[in-house]
Parts: structure tokens; C-alpha cells; sequence
């Protein structure tokens, strides 16, 4: 399984969102805080396309779930 792609950044292009450092950091900073009973794709922050991304990955353990769990922390700090 080929991982090398999916990075940070490739997550956020994935996502439509700007993924340079910079708008990633700021992404992150404006949006840090979601509850821990509250799964990642139910913030309200997200399009309905973005949701199900993030909810697929995780539930069908894909490719990209390991850097879901990132963001998925790093909103959570």
C-alpha cells in the first residue's frame, strides 16, 4: 500500500481547502476544539462532500485514515 501522498497537505488538497503550511496552521488554529463526543465529520465546519470523505476514510480504514487521525487530534488539542 503506497502512503507516500498522503500527507498533510495532500489531505487538505483532497479536501478542496488551501494546504499550504501556513493555511493549514490557520485552518487548524480557527477551528481547534471539537468536542470529544462529537466525531470529526459532524463539525459543522465541513460541506457534505468533506464529511463523507472524512467519514469513509476512518470507517473503511482507507489510505488517508491515518492522516484523518491527525487533523482529528490536532482540532481536538
Amino acid at each position: 500500500m503506497d502512503r507516500s501522498n498522503h500527507d498533510m497537505a495532500s489531505l487538505f488538497a483532497q479536501l478542496g481547502l488551501k494546504n499550504s503550511d501556513e493555511e493549514i496552521e490557520f485552518f487548524i488554529a480557527a477551528n481547534r476544539g471539537i468536542p470529544e463526543n462529537q466525531a470529526l465529520a459532524d463539525a459543522d465546519f465541513w460541506s457534505s462532500g468533506q464529511a463523507q470523505f472524512l467519514q469513509e476514510a476512518i470507517q473503511l480504514d482507507s489510505d488517508w485514515s491515518e492522516v484523518v487521525d491527525t487533523l482529528d487530534a490536532l482540532l481536538r488539542a
